[in-house]
């Protein structure tokens, strides 16, 4: 509002305009939330996703195996539900198979992160497609398209993050120690 009034451009007509735009959006964007919150509680009154973690659990895989598996798991899972109830739904499972495969948990929760962003954008039901639909009035199949690229890179950076994992954890290893190390 300072920024257009200081250019000259606000008035009554573009005031109103933005306002009605703006209650628009954040109406589309409470309606997708609400949606989100009925699938994600529907699905934890089924039990599917703490069934699933515990299904994982009993293989008994390998640290990079269980990471393989772990990122297919939230990848399938974060295009149905939003991300922090996928991870409430499961940490209970899954918090004590990473900490017997000896993987950090720090580590854990950054990759945690990534991985449920990026399920957030993958085609062709992330939950962020629909956002991103309602807020440019684009064809939900251009906008999965366009987002391609964007999952491929965040793919690329799971990768990255399981092969040096030092990149996530060196940061939180370095403040854990304090000045003078």
């Amino acid at each position: 509002l300072a920024l257009s009034a200081l250019q000259g451009s606000l008035d009554w007509t573009t005031f109103r305009n933005s306002l009605m735009g703006a209650t628009k959006t954040s109406a589309m964007i409470a309606f997708i939330l609400m949606g989100a919150a009925f699938l994600s509680l529907s699905m934890g009154f089924t039990g599917l996703p703490r069934a699933l973690a515990e299904m994982i659990d009993s293989y008994n895989l390998s640290p990079v195996a269980l990471i393989a598996v772990l990122t297919v798991f939230y990848l399938i899972l974060g295009m149905f539900m939003d991300g922090l109830s996928s991870v409430v739904l499961t940490m209970a499972i899954v918090e004590p198979m990473i900490r017997s495969a000896g993987i950090d948990v720090i580590w854990f929760g950054i990759f945690l992160v990534v991985v449920i962003e990026t399920a957030q954008v993958t085609p062709p039901i992330g939950f962020n497609l629909f956002v991103l639909q309602g807020m440019t009035r684009h064809d939900i199949g251009y906008i999965a398209k366009t987002a391609i690229p964007m999952v491929g890179l965040m793919l690329l950076m799971v990768v990255i993050l399981v092969i040096w994992p030092e990149l996530a954890t060196w940061l939180p290893n370095n403040i854990r120690q304090g000045p003078g190390g």
